[in-house]
């Protein structure tokens, strides 16, 4: 299927052509049809798959449509909500460049910089707005929101709300949108809370589902190295210098690995930057800014941070450190190999991570494979073990040593009785002692 095939306005159409995009990914092709039908529409599928896309075409070929039913002012008729500045800012950009040819306006807004500037851009009219839950209910409360024209609404990552502690905003925010309106939910897992905040936001709706093993394990060359704590730096300066070109996006688990991760590389005289939510905004858009121009090469995230990088021709993805939560690799891997195109990530695992190592392989029902022997394995502790059955043969003399062992005592324990009854008949035959004395003897 083509997207001419699915029957988008052409200023759409040929966006996309400029964008290098002809045929849909598998969530686009099942989302635009139901969209495009003004039904609700319940997505469960993770970062990478296409969904900005997914949900961002049709909802600009509506309201292309609708231009001429409507007067000349831009009221905000779309609102998207989503947790991230990174990921609102990513979504923005999608918008712009699928809707260039139409002459819709959206915005985004977003906390952590000052208000002045987004309200002035709600004051000059949006047709779209892009927005994360705090500051969105700020200006709601201030009055510079109104959703009285409000016909599309799209709620993106909300598992990454939930956990982000975003959930009350979010329930606070669909409780002031107009009953009248298109739906749409998305949410990479379904936990029970996901469960019931989507059934407060959707009507009649249509759900699509996107596997992780779709999104990953097809498109994304996979491998893992076993490696020490101490050693990771080494390995992950070993490999960057080998790829001195290429583009790489490093996960760290925590906001203080990530800036010990860039200043190791410091000392190896390799570039990067770090972001992570103690960076401040404008630190933050730089060294993103920096890594999409290709000024740097070497960009180290963590998870939450991460969500909404999308860069063309990324490399290769290092998982640092693995996470502790499974789908978190699905979401981490799927910054390589977007929108069905090929990618790399490789995963560092010590000792204490063959746990999540375990459970990433049964969420995507696949073994990563092992990368093997590298310069830095300096104990046994970083090769992965295996159990071996004991054979047959094994067992079996196992089983004769159990069985001498056991004849063994038995025959102990009956020389001690035959001795025993030995001495308590000498001393019945002496006729000393009472009873209670025999008693305490033979005790």
């Amino acid at each position: 299927m083509t997207f001419k095939e699915l029957g988008l306005a052409e200023p759409i159409l040929k966006a996309l052509r400029e964008e290098g995009y002809t045929n849909p990914t598998p969530i686009q092709e099942q989302a635009i049809p139901i969209l495009l039908k003004r039904k609700d529409l319940l997505g469960v599928a993770q970062t990478g798959t296409g969904k900005t896309a997914a949900f961002g075409i049709p909802i600009l070929h509506h309201l292309y449509e609708g231009i001429s039913l409507r007067d000349n002012k831009r009221k905000v008729k779309a609102l998207v909500v989503t947790p991230t500045r990174e990921l609102a800012i990513q979504i923005g950009e999608s918008f712009t460049a699928y809707g260039k040819h139409t002459g819709l306006r959206n915005t985004v807004i977003f906390g952590g910089v000052k208000q002045g500037k987004q309200v002035n851009s709600l004051r000059a009219g949006v047709d779209i707005l892009i927005a994360t839950p705090g500051r969105l209910l700020d200006l709601m409360n201030q009055g510079f929101i109104s959703f009285r024209d409000l016909d599309f609404v799209v709620l993106d990552e909300a598992d990454q709300m939930l956990d982000m502690g975003f959930i009350h905003d979010i329930k606070k925010i669909i409780a002031k949108l107009p009953p009248k309106r298109q739906s749409l939910f998305f949410s990479a897992t379904m936990p029970k809370t996901i469960v019931e905040l989507s059934r407060k936001m959707l009507g009649d709706f249509e759900r699509v589902t996107i596997k992780p093993e779709q999104a990953t394990a097809e498109r994304v060359e996979q491998g893992v190295y076993f490696v020490s704590k101490a050693n990771k730096p080494k390995l992950l300066v070993h490999l960057l210098q080998q790829r001195p070109d290429d583009s790489v996006l490093v996960f760290s688990r925590t906001k203080h690995g990530a800036n010990k991760i860039v200043k190791k590389l410091g000392q190896a005289d390799i570039k990067s930057a770090a972001i992570h939510g103690n960076k401040s905004q404008t630190a933050r858009q730089k060294a993103l800014g920096a890594f999409k121009e290709g000024k740097l090469k070497v960009l180290v995230a963590t998870d939450i941070a991460a969500r909404g990088i999308d860069v063309d021709d990324l490399a290769l993805v290092i998982n640092y450190d693995l996470p502790n939560v499974s789908e978190t690799y699905v979401h981490r891997i799927g910054r390589t190999g977007r929108a069905n195109a090929s990618g790399i990530a490789m995963s560092f695992c010590m000792a204490e991570e063959r746990p999540y190592l375990k459970d990433i392989e049964k969420l995507i029902k696949q073994q990563v494979p092992r990368l093997g022997e590298h310069p830095y394995m300096d104990d046994a502790s970083e090769q992965e073990t295996v159990v071996r059955k004991p054979s047959q043969k094994s067992r079996n003399n196992q089983s004769r040593n159990r069985k001498n062992s056991r004849d063994s005592n038995h025959s102990k324990n009956r020389n001690r009785n035959r001795n025993r009854n030995r001495n308590r008949n000498r001393n019945s035959g002496s006729g000393s002692g009472d009873i209670s004395s025999r008693s305490n003897q033979t005790d």
